[in-house]
């Protein structure tokens, strides 16, 4: 099938490009095919986010976009940021919080709504949307620019063989192809190695954030109220935090974040946010609802100085496969959509205007994001998380604070800080750390991780070979589990790792990939980085409503 630009995922950076397509086409009485895959099984079914979201891309992209009926329905309404000891909660005045925190202006909203709202849009425009169609392969021209991509074979057994439905993939040409998988996408993490993009720029990093929907009591629901705490329950060597956000409804989305770089190979950022739910300050919101939901994600961090070269020959990364996330804001949807939107009028421009062939390389978009209010956004942000690493969690936030308090002063600090390691190079020997007792779950304020794992709708067809592929099995014994005391079983927040055999004397990893909510912490922190996360079948994985 051949398009003029083909787009590989239907998140907000994908969808605003097609749309900028359109639009621009519309504007100027010209055609330009676009087509979106996206590997869920319909628009918004692995999208996952907070959220609070900045309208102000979404403002550019659809000016009347409240007449239109975007979702979003809960202006923000009162912020408050708490630092939790194990007893305690302490509250920071929001005059002492730098005004890049204030939330005025923004909207609580599920994310995964508002991407079936711009899958709409789009599909009103003329775009193609193919969601269940997984991208699996790119395709390459014999001059090494790239062609297009394959979706994966649908109908394959565990074993390789061809069960009574198989369906051979497609192939999908383009004159471009943007990119645009979300965090630690295999095809992104492939171009970035074959066309060295990461080549001068700090390592990524990453956070995962866990999230829970609940439906609490009407008395104690505050729509538009937005709490973010740092502290307990991790330690002060240990980034992260958490979000409650009071959509409406009477829903609250509770998650919580950990920093992928922290050291200890004991902590399970899953039970740490169970138990951050049981803080004396925060279980009274949930007492006597009922969870609706559940899911996880990475989350890219290392803002303006990890964000790999952006074009290639023949497309461009968007999005997350970027890494657009302004940390201290907890927010990169309108960075990813303004990404998207600049990458469609460079494509747009050169397709229509310049009529170029394509597969070469649209080094207009890099440089208008260079121009654009995305990389002020990162700019004034970019020593938060490197501060944070290097001084650790209460002197990084003091630093963050008078970091970000000169930049709304007009003041530019000359310096930058750097990222200098990856995550997966942070774990610490287990004998070298104290190993953490978790509480069991009470299966009312807390869950373990397969009712969690349920309510998730996660499904994979389990007679298909495994996405998460071991590139030397041995490893997983002879170092994570030896060295590190088996991370994966910890680090992974919906029990896919789990090694058997010890009792016997005969270890191995054991692999429940039906279980695997595309949240990619294995392929991130794995210390040996011999686990490598590819997309499954297409349509498998979460199946989000509102998340």
């Amino acid at each position: 099938m051949e398009y003029d630009v083909v787009i590989v995922g239907a998140g907000p950076a994908g969808l605003s490009a097609a749309i900028r397509l359109k639009q621009l086409a519309a504007q100027q009485n010209r055609e330009i095919s676009v087509c979106v895959l996206e590997k869920g099984s319909e628009v918004g079914a692995h999208i996952l986010s907070g959220a609070v979201i900045d309208p102000i891309a979404l403002k550019e992209l659809f000016p009347d976009w409240k007449e239109r009926g975007a979702p979003l329905n809960t202006p923000v309404t009162e912020d408050r940021f708490l630092i939790l000891e194990a007893d305690e909660a302490y509250r920071i005045p929001n005059f002492l919080l730098p005004p890049l925190m204030n939330n005025h202006g923004n909207y609580i909203v599920s994310l995964g709504n508002v991407c079936r709202w711009l899958a709409g849009q789009a599909e009103e425009l003329g775009v193609e949307i193919y969601p269940g169609f997984a991208a699996a392969e790119v395709l390459y021209h014999d001059d090494g620019s790239v062609k297009g991509v394959a979706t994966g074979d649908m109908g394959v057994a565990r074993d390789g063989s061809h069960k009574p439905e198989y369906a051979a993939g497609m192939e999908l040409h383009a004159k471009y192809t943007l990119i645009a998988e979300g965090v630690r996408g295999s095809l992104a993490k492939e171009l970035q190695q074959r066309f060295d993009l990461r080549n001068g720029v700090d390592p990524q990093k990453f956070g995962i954030g866990i999230k829970e929907l609940w439906r609490i009591d009407p008395k104690k629901h505050q729509p538009g109220l937005v709490i973010h705490s740092q502290g307990w329950p991790l330690d002060a060597s240990t980034g992260g935090g958490s979000f409650l956000y009071h959509l409406e409804d009477n829903q609250v989305a509770v998650g919580f974040v950990v920093h992928l770089n922290y050291e200890n190979p004991h902590l399970s950022p899953y039970e740490e946010f169970q138990r951050f739910k049981t803080h004396e300050a925060i279980r009274g919101f949930f007492e006597g609802g009922k969870r609706l939901a559940y899911g996880a994600r990475a989350i890219n961090e290392g803002g303006l100085q990890s964000i790999p070269k952006l074009t290639f020959p023949g497309g461009a990364l968007i999005g997350c496969s970027a890494g657009f996330v302004n940390l201290p804001r907890i927010k990169g949807s309108h960075n990813a959509m303004k990404s998207g939107m600049l990458a469609a009028e460079a494509a747009f421009d050169a397709i229509v205007q310049q009529n170029r062939a394509g597969h070469d390389e649209l080094t207009a978009y890099a440089e208008a994001l260079r121009r654009s209010w995305v990389w002020e956004d990162l700019d004034r942000v970019r020593n938060i998380k490197p501060a944070l690493t290097r001084f650790g969690m209460w002197g990084g936030t003091i630093y963050g604070g008078f970091d970000m308090w000169c930049h709304s002063l007009g003041l530019r600090l000359p310096w930058t800080l750097r990222h200098t390691k990856a995550d997966h190079e942070s774990l610490r020997p287990a004998d070298e750390c104290d190993p953490i007792e978790y509480p069991k779950a009470d299966g009312v304020l807390t869950f373990d991780r397969l009712s969690s794992v349920f309510i998730s709708n996660t499904n994979h067809e389990e007679d298909q070979p495994s996405h998460l592929k071991l590139k030397n099995p041995a490893l997983a014994v002879e170092v994570n589990l030896q060295r590190y005391a088996g991370p994966e079983q910890r680090f992974c927040p919906a029990g896919v790792y789990e090694f058997v055999g010890i009792a016997e004397g005969s270890p191995r990893l054991q692999i429940n990939a039906q279980n695997c909510v595309h949240c990619k912490t294995c392929d991130i922190k794995d210390p040996t980085q011999n686990i490598n996360w590819v997309v499954p079948e297409g349509g498998g994985g979460p199946n989000y409503p509102n998340m």
